[in-house]
């Protein structure tokens, strides 16, 4: 397979998955445990998930380590089995796509907040970092994924570490947006133009936004994103903001509104179109349809 990044440059649209959470759930994870529990209990389950994705038509499959840096593992004691929950991860997945998809290693928040605003030094959620990002590459990820990030800061300092690692690892990276009078912001204020220029000074290769936002307002982020970046760009959406009905949540877009929207994503120029919370490989088949129909 060409590098993803030589992908992109032949201007093919390339599909990513969707939830791994929404999945997990649908398959016995309990709220409140941690999603990365699976990869040491029931890592069959992992196998199943990818090749659900992978026959909806996803050429992006990514790991069960959203929460895998040990800083994060920590809140559930599992710090110390950082190497193993990341390796079996990307094992599993790798088994099952060959070389049918890119592998990409899904690197989120640590939960910690950065001085001056929390308790943690940058050196420690760099370390944190630096740990799980060498055992996701040395696994044989084809790309790292640093995801859902709302604080500039914490993003660069993960994009830092991958590339400490393998200066050459493609690296996507996605921040989560709300809608304000004045724009699109993170929670900790970050707007989409300095996002664009921080990331892409931090080494990102692919940039764009996930979770967060029903698919409407991601076609609004990702055409702010076009007007001040040339780099490819990433979009996942949530399927729609979940609401909480009789105990469960319920997201409201349904797979065929995904489809038919993901035309405006490719009209403003997105190169990776995926799913993220609420999706599911339904979702990815109605965008892998609108896709190989235009």
């Amino acid at each position: 397979m060409k590098s993803i990044l030589q992908k992109l440059k032949t201007n093919e649209i390339l599909i990513a998955d969707g939830a791994m959470g929404t999945m997990l759930f649908a398959r016995g994870l309990q709220p409140g445990k941690p999603p990365e529990s699976v990869n040491l209990k029931t890592p069959e389950i992992l196998e199943e998930i990818a090749q659900a994705y992978l026959d909806a038509g996803a050429k992006i499959i990514q790991t069960n380590t959203f929460g895998a840096s040990p800083l994060k593992l920590s809140d559930y004691g599992l710090q110390d089995k950082t190497e193993e929950i990341n390796r079996i991860a990307v094992e599993r997945v790798k088994k099952v796509v060959g070389d049918k998809a890119y592998v990409s290693g899904s690197v989120g928040p640590s939960g910690k907040l950065l001085k001056p605003f929390g308790d943690t030094e940058p050196e420690d959620i760099y370390k944190s970092y630096e740990r799980q990002m060498k055992v996701l590459i040395n696994a044989g990820v084809d790309l790292i994924c640093i995801e859902t990030m709302t604080d500039l800061n914490e993003a660069t300092l993960a994009i830092k570490a991958a590339k400490s690692i393998s200066p050459e690892i493609p690296i996507m990276a996605t921040m989560t947006f709300d809608e304000t009078p004045r724009g699109f912001y993170t929670i900790m204020g970050v707007s989409i133009e300095d996002a664009v220029v921080g990331l892409q000074k931090a080494g990102a290769d692919i940039i764009g936004s996930n979770c967060g936002n029903g698919i409407e307002n991601m076609i609004k982020i990702a055409q702010v994103f076009k007007n001040f970046s040339k780099l490819p760009i990433i979009i996942q959406s949530n399927a729609g903001i979940p609401e909480m009905k009789e105990g469960k949540l319920i997201y409201s877009e349904t797979p065929e509104f995904f489809g038919e929207k993901a035309k405006e994503l490719i009209n403003v120029g997105v190169s990776i179109i995926g799913g993220c919370c609420g999706t599911t490989p339904e979702y990815i088949k109605a965008i892998r349809k609108t896709v190989d129909d235009l």
